[in-house]
């Protein structure tokens, strides 16, 4: 008989998108840092991304975080971010569920009241602050990746939808930021597909026109994001409201209104003079979910304004599960996964004190 071969996961969300943590089932993976075990997951073993997102296991709007022992000694655990669209070196909701699942675990024993650790992203360590309440937990705040405006009000000949103005941040990745209602949208949930599919003709116009490039990480790729930015509300002194869609897929509009998108928007609001550290941001989806960003600092970086920030969310574990891999199912493609799963050990993260 073929051994079983299984994945052990805990499935979560936060602010309506879905993040499965993979917490048991893969072998050790090669690399000093986790951002090299990502490129050897994307470079060589890319199926378990895509057996954990395509039918018949999952669906393209979910996300996928491997839980995996740190490099780092002052981090807890480490986890590699996968999406329809690849491997992000960061994510404000794959982080907050991340921490959740670690706490809900007991990689991290709870703590009452708030608790501080850290965990090792690709990008590198991201501080964490938890909030327990009666053992549950209440909040996740975790950094988000320096952020910047790239470009400011450029103009864009749009098939189907004539000239669009648009910024360009970079928040962990590159963003479009496109005022909604310059388009007619009110950023409602019934204009969920409308939305996905102007976003879409949006990006593919920015990407045959430009490239861009970090001013210290060079070439990313293309543009693959773009934020839907709804009027601005100020609710009181520092704290403002908007409404928010972001898009990651031709197809997808997050549930959430994602921490690289708040943070991106805190970028331009820093820009245009709108906003000062300590000042937040409010961002509420289509599904009346939110994130809260915190603008904590900015500097001078090349010619950038490059600011710190915070994403605060709560996070919720909805599924524990086995998923069996058939390896002889024909919907299932284990070419570029068999060799890391494991039937007989892996890669364990010893909770911490």
């Amino acid at each position: 008989m073929k051994p079983e071969l299984t994945i052990q996961l805990m499935d979560t969300h936060a602010g309506g998108d879905v993040s499965r943590i993979v917490t048991g089932g893969i072998d050790l993976l090669p690399g000093d840092t986790v951002r090299a075990q990502m490129e050897y997951l994307r470079d060589d073993a890319d199926g378990l991304r895509r057996l954990l997102l395509e039918e018949p296991y999952g669906v393209p709007e979910m996300s996928v975080d491997l839980l995996v022992p740190p490099t780092d000694p002052r981090a807890a655990a480490g986890y590699i971010i996968m999406e329809v669209m690849g491997y992000p070196i960061y994510s404000g909701s794959n982080t907050i569920c991340t921490a959740t699942a670690v706490l809900e675990s007991g990689i991290v024993p709870k703590q009452e009241g708030k608790q501080n650790f850290m965990l090792e992203s690709p990008a590198g360590l991201v501080q964490i602050e938890a909030t327990v309440h009666d053992g549950v937990v209440e909040s996740i705040t975790c950094e988000g990746l320096p952020s910047y405006i790239h470009t400011y009000k450029a103009s864009i000949d749009v098939p189907s939808l004539g000239k669009v103005t648009y910024s360009v941040a970079y928040s962990g990745g590159f963003y479009a930021l496109v005022d909604a209602s310059s388009l007619g949208f009110d950023l409602t949930l019934d204009e969920e597909r409308k939305l996905a599919e102007a976003a879409h003709a949006i990006v593919e116009a920015i990407q045959a026109e430009r490239g861009f490039s970090h001013y210290t990480l060079g070439d990313v790729g293309p543009l693959p994001f773009l934020h839907f930015m709804g009027p601005v509300e100020h609710l009181a002194e520092g704290y403002y409201r908007s409404r928010s869609a972001t898009y990651v897929h031709p197809g997808v509009i997050c549930r959430s209104t994602t921490g690289t998108g708040t943070s991106a928007r805190l970028a331009l609001m820093n820009y245009e003079g709108t906003v000062r550290p300590g000042d937040k941001l409010e961002t509420i989806s289509l599904r009346e979910t939110g994130f809260i960003g915190e603008f904590t600092s900015v500097a001078e970086e090349d010619e950038y304004q490059v600011i710190k920030n915070s994403i605060t969310g709560k996070g919720y574990v909805i599924a524990r599960s086995d998923i069996v891999v058939n390896c002889d199912d024909p919907m299932v493609e284990c070419g570029s996964l068999h060799h890391i799963l494991s039937s007989r050990h892996a890669g364990k993260i010893t909770p911490k004190s």
